[in-house]
Parts: structure tokens; C-alpha cells; sequence
């Protein structure tokens, strides 16, 4: 998959490198051509312009000279003060009084000035300074214009590439998701009866209660495998109720070296609208991450903050921190810095809270030896 994305990509890359280069040769060389018909243009009503002071017959002179109608021109004497123009806006040059010698030096960086010399001694001359026309300014745009088609057809290309590979990925983990929740089913089903056949013995009720509790949660591990790939339903729930719980299920699985501490802004319940089996699981994955990363010592801190417009959730570690390196890493499929595991939690957390609660998780600050802090963002 990876090596045909990369031949689709160096593909595409050819390809645009060959359209971009072609198209930028022969708008230069057209460019090339029409500014030496304008040129040529320009010097034959220059010279009708002179024929015009000097001939008798003004027949041929007048027709060149009104003829030219596209080119502007600017004339000028021999010390370049302007003495007339033809094919620019009058209205500008009457508004703007620098409009015409903003014109002239723009078109003397352009092209060379044709000249009529009127007398040698002293030194006389009519300058005639042109410009391009819009015809040849398309003509030199137009390789930008195609460069940025290009440039778009390639993006969406790559899009759709990426898309289509990501969609298949998300099918592939939703089925293995599924076909996990299947294969749990059986077993929990017989942990169940075994459980039954307890509370009909002699067994402590304490001992069953607590297998009971385990198998409960089999159940509810299964239940959130099934559901990945369907479109949860979200329900209005209390925050503090729902991550208060996650935290003292993970206490009583951790060590007592391990100090727990809820942090609630001033209201006694915050309601948000979650799936509350989903959002379960990414808070039991980052208070398991918290657990790891304190190495059985430390302090786990979880904040509920209610603002105008979202509710924030951190879960904040005295661990051992994430390496700056690592940052940017955290929550894609696969990496992990444990000698256990599948690098997933954090990723499908992470995909639970955006795609599902259109909200946020994201590493709010982490440093190393001091300990990481989580944010979950749920908008209101």
C-alpha cells in the first residue's frame, strides 16, 4: 500500500513537472514572439509619425497611424518631459497627475525607446517609449495560472489517495474490533454461568461480588469493541458522576503509593453530551497511561472545569514525562514507548473525542522527570 502511494506520487510529480515545464517554454517563446510584433508595430507608426512631419502624401502615414490602437505609447522630447500618449486612460492621467511618469518609467524598464531625430545641433528628438499589451502580460501569467491548476489537481489527487487509504484502514480496524467483541462473547457468556454456580455455593460473597464486577466489565469491554465503526448516540450525562467513577475503578487497581485527587470547578454537576460507554474507555485509557508513566508512585490529579462555551478535562501525571521528540507522535496508530502493547489507545481515544464528541484531546503540557498533562475539550 505504501509503495503504490509512493508511485502515485512520484507519477504525479512527473507529470506535473512535465506539463509546468512545456507550458512554461512555449509561453516564452510566444511571449518572445508578439513582443517583436508589437515592436515592429510600434516602429511602423513611429515612422508614419515621421512621415506625417516630413511628406507630402499622408494617406499611408494616417492609415498606420490610426490603426495602431492596442500598444501604448508615450511621447517624449529629448530630456523625456511628456508631450503626448495614445492607448492609456485619460481619465487616470487627468485624476492622477503622476499617472503618465509612473507609465513612462515603468515602460522604459520595459523596452528600449524608438527616437526621431528633428536636428543635431542643437540636439532635438521625439522619444517614443511603449508598453506591452494585455495579450502578451495573459501570455507570461498564464504559466502561473496552470502551475496552480496543476498544483490543485495534484492536492485533490493525493486527497483522494489518502482518503481512500484511510477509509479502508478505518473498515479494516472496525472489523477487527468486531470480530474481537465476538470472540469475547463466549467466554463472558460461560464466566457468567461459573459466576451463577458460585452464589449457589458456599463461596464468599465478597470473593463473588468482586469476580462479578470483573466479568461486568468483561461485558462492557466487549460492548465498546462492537460498537467501533457504528455511529454513537449521545446522551446527556454528568461529567463529574461519569469520570469520578472511571477513578475509583482504576484506584482500586492500583498500589496505595498511588494518590488520586478530582478537581471540580464549583458546580456540583457539569452535563455534556457523550456516549457514556466511549467516553468511558478514553478516560480509563488515560488514567492507565498516568498509571504507567508514575511507575506505581506518584500522584494522578484529574480537573473538570466548566467554561462559557466547553468543558475541560485534564489528566495530569507526576511521571516521567514525554521527550519533546515524541510529542507529535503520541496519538498515531502504533507508537508506543511501553515494552507492552499495541500503540492504540491513545490514537482511538483520540479519534473517539474529534470524530464522535467533535470535541478535542491533545498533550496540553508535558515535560520530562515532572509529569504530562492530557486535555479533553467537549464544546457545549
Amino acid at each position: 500500500m505504501i509503495r503504490s502511494l509512493l508511485n502515485w506520487r512520484s507519477l504525479l510529480a512527473l507529470l506535473a513537472i512535465i506539463i509546468v515545464s512545456g507550458t512554461i517554454f512555449y509561453s516564452q517563446y510566444l511571449a518572445r514572439k508578439i513582443a517583436a510584433e508589437e515592436r515592429q508595430k510600434v516602429e511602423q507608426w513611429v515612422a508614419a509619425s515621421k512621415a506625417i512631419l516630413t511628406s507630402t502624401d499622408l494617406t499611408l502615414p494616417n492609415l498606420i497611424h490610426n490603426d495602431q490602437q492596442s500598444i501604448p505609447i508615450i511621447e517624449t522630447n529629448e530630456k523625456d518631459s511628456i508631450m503626448g500618449y495614445i492607448n492609456l486612460d485619460s481619465a487616470d492621467a487627468e485624476s492622477d497627475k503622476d499617472f503618465l511618469y509612473k507609465k513612462l518609467k515603468k515602460f522604459r524598464s520595459e523596452n528600449r525607446p524608438l527616437e526621431i531625430r528633428l536636428s543635431e545641433k542643437p540636439y532635438i528628438a521625439n522619444r517614443y517609449y511603449y508598453g506591452h499589451t494585455s495579450l502578451l502580460d495573459e501570455v507570461r501569467y498564464y504559466p502561473l495560472v496552470q502551475l496552480c491548476i496543476v498544483a490543485l489537481f495534484i492536492f485533490f489527487a493525493l486527497y483522494s489517495v489518502t482518503v481512500r487509504n484511510r477509509a479502508t484502514q478505518n473498515q479494516l480496524w472496525a472489523g477487527m474490533a468486531k470480530e474481537t467483541a465476538h470472540q469475547l462473547g463466549t467466554p463472558v457468556s460461560s464466566l457468567e454461568g461459573w459466576v451463577e454456580m458460585l452464589k449457589e455455593s458456599n463461596t464468599d460473597p465478597k470473593t463473588v461480588q468482586e469476580i462479578q464486577k470483573d466479568v461486568d466489565r468483561l461485558k462492557l469491554v466487549s460492548d465498546r469493541f462492537g460498537k467501533i465503526g457504528s455511529k454513537p448516540r449521545l446522551e446527556e450525562r454528568d461529567l463529574v458522576q461519569q469520570v469520578q467513577s472511571m477513578v475509583d475503578y482504576i484506584r482500586k487497581r492500583a498500589t496505595g503509593k498511588v494518590v488520586f485527587r478530582m478537581q471540580v470547578s464549583d458546580k456540583e454537576r457539569i452535563i455534556a453530551n457523550i456516549s457514556g460507554p466511549l467516553f468511558d474507555w478514553v478516560i480509563e485509557n488515560l488514567l492507565k497511561n498516568a498509571l504507567d508513566a508514575i511507575e506505581g508512585k506518584g500522584e494522578i490529579t484529574v480537573a473538570i472545569r466548566q467554561l462559557e462555551k466547553e468543558v475541560q478535562i485534564d489528566v495530569t501525571d507526576t511521571g516521567k514525562g514525554i521527550a519533546s521528540k515524541n510529542l507529535q507522535k503520541v496519538f498515531k496508530p502504533g507508537f508506543t514507548t511501553k515494552k507492552r502493547g499495541w500503540g492504540l489507545g491513545l490514537s482511538l481515544s483520540k479519534r473517539v473525542i474529534e470524530q464522535y464528541h467533535k470535541g478535542e484531546l491533545f498533550v496540553k503540557q508535558s515535560e520530562q522527570g515532572k509529569g504530562t498533562t492530557f486535555r479533553i475539550v467537549l464544546k457545549k
